[in-house]
């Protein structure tokens, strides 16, 4: 570690990364003390991981059977895992009912591998049993549980909703239909294709979790501590470069974690206190790693687990999504990256002395641990399935950490591995198992279409309307769902209305409702990443995630410039068209990140950040005469604050790496943490 961050590992006191997390994400909210337990969970874990190499390398069972064992063994682990309430996980051993209940989820779903001829041929023919309807119920009633107990209350209470909706449909005062009994609705929902083992769980059983596994193998290797090292190298002597290095290294390790408030916690642990160090205020800093971690799912090649189940619903290739959705991700990054220029600018903050970045020799005898990935993209881009990708870049992984003495494992640790891919797993599956209950009933109901064509009469048919309502649900979707339930629903209801009734390309569709998905995790009030910053930095929560939405205020943009100029997402693109329109986009979310923090080459009243505002819309819009109008007021601005301060001789602006701190006093007084 260089000495920056040693002196970052002095001054952290409080809350420990692991309690924070535990505070702020659910999914973190697993039992400590497992006692004789832990033996079935590793035996268990191991096996589900296994289970997946194997079927990996040697080809998958049908996609009933496929999704039944990984359902199953993962809602053992949850049950085995996580108690039924938070504030027992800190208890020893596991009750006796989660006993039962994890033995029930394994029974309920190994049930399915057992009858599969019978349950997929003779009994569509000669109808069900007593028996098979009881499993049926219960093992949809383990399912909600369980996601209840690892993700949380909401998801579970859309997925009841939509049972009941089903169960209910004729008496239903608005959207009403035909209705199922409740043995149909069980049956549909457990022993078919369309629900629990719908699209997401046939996605996350095949792939997603080969690649949340190489994530676990990436962290094995201390990839983390290089993304740091590598980002404070490249980054950290220029103006703010504390924020500016969080920014990079954030982005960086969210490709692997796929996770906003882990990254957030992982990554500012050690990022937060330094950037405070340096002079940011505590909710400015916390903003910053919430806004750069949560930024981390919509970047390629990895993004996050919605990503592989928009390849399926979007039929696009994931390989092809990774390179569609990398100027979005670019401009999304370089908007948060001049948030922070503009912030230190104001509030004079310098870069880090030379002798407290890492040194760039060492940085170079540990380029080898960006392998797996150079693997992965490349066999991506070859045209490589992403399973056969995945199990190239797990090997190279492998193979990797054998190198070095500190990475190389003994069979048990190989063991506590596999377990830990099982383990990072379990909420990407409850996800999508409660998702595909959602998504299924949408889908056979027909309400789909109902909710559709009810936005878009909300809206009177203007299309804009269209795209403010779409955002706000997927915003608030995103408050209490994770990511991949909250694709897979907007996916289902809202992505459609902009395909089929307004023509926006499909990848279009799709990565808006994405994008706003998971900027809910910065968005007040149930903004959780900035919740969790906040809890590092010892800062207000709501102010934080304020800040975050300024910091990331090129979020809220780029959908709406890929919507409305689709050659951003590469749809119809030529050197012609593509250049302009991200020359101008970059300079666009450049002036809006000027406009939002303050400051562009001087200090900015109300009116001049207005202008700036506006100046950086118009540059977006693909229109050539409003960019153009965009660019003469951004110019004429820069002239005018550049003349007032040369005039006043006002230089604020920090010059080169005097220092490590140069906060200002605004800024200074603000870095008390806060109750």
């Amino acid at each position: 570690m260089s000495q920056a961050g040693e002196a970052v590992a002095e001054e952290r006191g409080g809350k420990s990364a692991e309690d924070t997390l535990r505070q702020y994400n659910q999914e973190s909210a697993y039992r400590t003390q497992l006692g004789i337990w832990k033996w079935v969970v590793l035996a268990l874990g191991s096996a589900l991981t296994i289970f997946q190499l194997y079927t990996a390398l040697s080809g998958t069972y049908s996609s009933l059977v496929q999704g039944a064992v990984h359902v199953g063994a993962a809602f053992g682990l949850i049950f085995l895992l996580y108690p039924a309430k938070k504030s027992l996980s800190t208890r020893p051993g596991v009750v006796w009912y989660d006993v039962v209940l994890a033995a029930l989820a394994l029974w309920t779903n190994s049930y399915i591998v057992i009858n599969f001829e019978r349950l997929t041929t003779d009994a569509l023919i000669f109808g069900f049993s007593t028996l098979d309807y009881t499993v049926a119920a219960l093992g949809i009633l383990l399912v909600l549980e369980g996601t209840r107990r690892c993700i949380g209350l909401p998801i579970v209470v859309i997925a009841t909703l939509a049972l009941i909706y089903g169960l209910f449909g004729p008496y239903m005062p608005i959207f009403a239909h035909p209705g199922f009994s409740w043995e149909r609705l069980a049956t549909e929902t457990f022993f078919s294709s369309t629900s629990i083992f719908g699209t997401p769980i046939r996605v996350s059983s095949t792939f997603i979790y080969l690649f949340l596994f190489f994530g676990v193998l990436l962290v094995r290797t201390n990839i983390g501590q290089f993304f740091n090292d590598l980002a404070f190298g490249a980054t950290g002597r220029f103006t703010g470069g504390t924020a500016k290095a969080a920014v990079a290294a954030s982005g960086l390790q969210g490709m692997v974690s796929g996770s906003s408030v882990a990254n957030t916690v992982a990554s500012g642990s050690f990022t937060i206190p330094m950037m405070k160090r340096s002079g940011f205020r505590s909710e400015f800093a916390a903003a910053t790693e919430a806004s750069a971690s949560t930024g981390g799912q919509i970047m390629p090649p990895l993004m996050g687990a919605a990503a592989f189940i928009m390849a399926i619903y979007t039929g696009v290739p994931y390989n092809e999504i990774i390179v569609l959705a990398l100027i979005p991700a670019v401009l999304y990054f370089a908007g948060v990256f001049m948030g922070t220029h503009f912030e230190a600018c104001r509030a004079g903050i310098r870069g880090l002395p030379r002798e407290q970045l890492p040194a760039l020799s060492g940085l170079l005898k540990r380029m080898d641990l960006l392998l797996p990935l150079v693997v992965i993209v490349g066999l991506l881009l070859s045209g490589r399935s992403p399973a056969n990708a995945a199990l190239y870049g797990i090997a190279a992984a492998f193979l990797l950490s054998l190198i070095r003495r500190e990475t190389r494992m003994s069979p048990r640790e190989m063991a506590t591995i596999l377990e830990n891919g099982a383990r990072v797993a379990l909420p990407v599956i409850a996800a999508c198992a409660s998702a595909g209950i959602i998504a299924g009933m949408v889908t056979t109901t027909g309400l789909g279409g109902k909710l559709g064509g009810g936005i878009v009469e909300l809206a009177g048919g203007i299309f804009f309307l269209v795209l403010i309502f779409t955002m706000i649900a997927s915003i608030v979707l995103g408050m209490g769902l994770p990511t991949t339930a909250n694709y897979v629903v907007t996916a289902t209801v809202a992505a459609p209305i902009l395909v089929q009734q307004f023509g926006v390309e499909i990848i279009a569709a799709h990565m808006f409702v994405f994008y706003f998905g998971i900027v809910a995790d910065i968005t007040p009030p149930v903004c959780l990443a900035a919740y969790a910053g906040a809890g590092i930095a010892g800062a207000n929560p709501m102010r934080t995630g304020g800040n975050a939405v300024k910091i990331a205020i090129a979020a809220f943009i780029v959908p709406f410039i890929f919507v409305t100029n689709p050659v951003l997402l590469l749809q119809g693109a030529t050197a012609a068209n593509l250049i302009p329109a991200l020359a101008t986009a970059l300079l666009g979310m450049t002036v809006i990140s000027a406009g939002m923090m303050g400051y562009f080459l001087a200090t900015s009243n109300l009116l001049e950040r207005a202008v700036l505002l506006g100046a950086g819309v118009l540059l977006i819009y693909p229109s050539l005469p409003l960019s153009l109008i965009g660019l003469a007021l951004t110019a004429a601005l820069g002239l005018y604050q550049y003349l007032r301060k040369r005039g006043r001789g006002d230089d604020t602006e920090p010059k080169g790496d005097a220092g490590a701190g140069g906060s200002s006093p605004e800024s200074s007084s603000a870095d008390v943490p806060q109750a």
